[in-house]
């Protein structure tokens, strides 16, 4: 079990976190059609999953604006944010943010907490208990973990263009 931090508080995690060279475990969130999808979904495509608490903060909106503009135009690489938030609210703030690509999406682990768990990321305790901790992931089209990046501090930024260049190199 992994630990990180809230503004210096230790936040404890759940689960194993994904490493590089792992088989990236399958899960299951719900998209802004209220539809499940799961890894499957986005067949043999580059992935650059994205796990963070919640796009209501400044953060993680930062974090989903800055993969929109450098990753989500490049063919052949899809980034998925998974968060806690509602789809309708995802949907929104995606609306009015001007987020538009099928090589964004996003997914809500409302129903369950399947990525956030699987991933090595579920928040077990305290007041953000049930959200997924900040972190990156790339999958390579045969579903390998390529890159994995636990952010230490939640309220921190994640390394974009490591991910991102992690991506390119399997395209």
């Amino acid at each position: 079990m992994a630990n990180v931090t809230l503004k210096g508080n230790p936040v404890p995690l759940e689960g194993s976190l994904a490493k590089v060279g792992d088989k990236a475990p399958d899960f299951v969130g719900i998209g802004k059609d209220l539809s499940p999808k799961s890894l499957k979904d986005f067949g043999k495509k580059v992935k650059i999953l994205v796990g963070v608490p919640s796009l209501d903060t400044s953060v993680c909106a930062l974090e989903t604006k800055k993969f929109h503009e450098r990753a989500a135009k490049m063919d052949g690489i899809v980034t998925v944010v998974v968060s806690g938030d509602l789809p309708f609210a995802m949907n929104r703030f995606c609306t009015t943010e001007g987020i538009e690509s099928p090589n964004l999406v996003t997914l809500s682990q409302f129903r369950d907490f399947s990525f956030s768990k699987a991933y090595g990321t579920h928040i077990a305790d305290g007041g953000l208990k049930g959200l997924s901790a900040r972190a990156v992931f790339v999958v390579d089209q045969n579903d390998t973990v390529r890159y994995a990046e636990l952010v230490p501090e939640i309220a921190s930024e994640p390394n974009y263009e490591a991910a991102i260049s992690e991506a390119k190199k399997l395209l």
